[in-house]
């Protein structure tokens, strides 16, 4: 290996260990999303009120795309993430809801 393999690799070694350390953040991050989400799909079950808040979602998702613009992050992207993460709370408020 080359001097300037062996430095690109050590590059590649922290920037691999960097996004392992962000990929557990992120994981650790949804779980305790999804717990607040639960205790929020509980709530509504309940006081028999609807599973989705079309609304609150819009809203989220606008929010969600300022944040990602200023994080440089295509906001797209971020639209698409958080649209996968409302359906499944959604999901998961409408199973809460039908097994009470």
């Amino acid at each position: 290996m080359t001097p300037d393999q062996t430095r690109a690799a050590e590059i590649l070694q922290g920037h691999r260990k960097s996004i392992d350390r962000l990929d557990s953040i992120l994981v650790y991050t949804l779980g305790e999303r999804f717990k607040h989400t639960q205790a929020v799909g509980e709530l509504k079950a309940k006081h028999d009120l609807p599973a989705s808040d079309p609304a609150r979602e819009a809203t989220q998702i606008a929010r969600l795309e300022e944040l990602a613009g200023k994080a440089d992050l295509d906001p797209e992207f971020a639209k698409k993430f958080l649209n996968f993460v409302i359906s499944e709370v959604i999901r998961h408020h409408e199973n809460t809801k039908n097994n009470k």
